[in-house]
């Protein structure tokens, strides 16, 4: 009889907690939906009302049509900002093309926008920490373009220069990874002694969770998989923390057909979490691909509980087809004048 053979180690999938939806996302996708319901199709939406493919898709399809630039939307119409937020001037522009206008942008996007408002009115340099050219980070600079520098990570800050060091101030975009942002501002520090933090912490609460769910999971898994969109920011950083964290592996997939076979191979425990604008039904998808190849034994690693929501736009109390026939009328009326 020939020796026994050792048995193969158990499969297990440790399940991030919390992970997806954030409020800020749940608001905003809610918006444009009960905005069909209430208005009829189509809602225009500025820039992708979330960074998730799915989401897009399945509000393109109840009617939302989703563009990149204010003038693209007909005159008196509606039209929605993003949770991701708007510079003023798009502001402008709406009101130049008579749109009546709902603002999904997440509230605490709204708090560094308000931030930056009064440390320029106070006539502070302001260092924005946060990815070029990302939505948030467009929307935040326009409001005081004047007083914003962008540091886009530690390695920016030898680039920065300031009028006074003892008039500076950082903020942050709300997705970014907590340990680097806090390495980009130990380098600010040093570099400017005298800098200013935020009232309170910018980085989203929703963010800093999944990624403090992600480092405990990370060093347990030999593979890391979350569920998010290439364009989204946090999920991207979700991959990031799970590599620091000392998974062997990690990769962002926006549906369970993307997940490729040969990631599984030696792999005993997969750790899985999803973005703050995936749908959980996604991560159900995962997790029914990863039953069918053995990982039928899911464990929660829950780092956090979260209660908070955030109420809809003020604007969805108001008739915006009536207020958009209004702005189409007046502005009819002072052509003709």
């Amino acid at each position: 009889m020939g020796g026994m053979s050792a048995t193969p180690p158990a499969r297990r999938v440790l399940l991030a907690a919390p992970r997806g939806y954030c409020a800020g996302v749940d608001r905003a996708v809610i918006a444009v939906e009960k905005a069909i319901e209430q208005y009829g199709s189509p809602i225009y939406v500025r820039h992708e009302i979330v960074h998730n493919k799915y989401v897009v898709q399945t509000l393109e399809r109840k009617g939302a049509i989703f563009v990149d630039r204010t003038a693209e939307v007909p005159e008196g119409s509606i039209v929605m900002f993003s949770a991701h937020g708007v510079a003023p001037v798009v502001h402008q522009e709406a009101a130049e093309r008579r749109l009546a206008t709902i603002d999904a942008t997440c509230p605490l996007v709204t708090k560094v926008h308000k931030e930056a408002v009064r440390f320029a009115n106070d006539d502070y340099d302001i260092l924005l920490i946060g990815h070029e050219g990302h939505e948030e980070v467009i929307g935040t600079s326009g409001e005081a373009p004047d007083h914003i520098t962008l540091v886009d990570g530690p390695d920016d800050v030898a680039n920065v220069s300031v009028r006074d060091e003892s008039r500076v101030v950082w903020l942050s975009q709300t997705t970014l990874s907590v340990d680097e942002t806090m390495e980009t501002v130990d380098k600010l520090k040093e570099k400017f002694p005298q800098l200013i933090s935020p009232p309170s912490d910018d980085i989203c609460y929703a963010t800093q969770n999944r990624q403090i769910a992600v480092k405990q999971m990370g060093a347990d898994a030999d593979l890391v998989i979350v569920v998010g969109s290439k364009n989204s920011s946090n999920s991207v950083r979700l991959v990031e923390v799970a590599l620091g964290a000392g998974a062997r592996a990690a990769h962002l997939v926006d549906f369970a057909e993307e997940i490729d076979e040969a990631w599984l191979e030696g792999v005993s425990t997969v750790g899985l979490t999803s973005g703050a604008s995936v749908p959980d039904i996604l991560v159900e998808g995962v997790l029914e691909w990863l039953a069918q190849r053995g990982f039928e034994d899911v464990e929660l690693v829950k780092s956090a509980e979260e209660s908070i929501t955030f109420s809809l736009p003020k604007e969805l109390r108001k008739d915006l087809r009536a207020e958009a026939a209004e702005l189409m009328a007046r502005g009819g009326a002072a052509a003709a004048g």
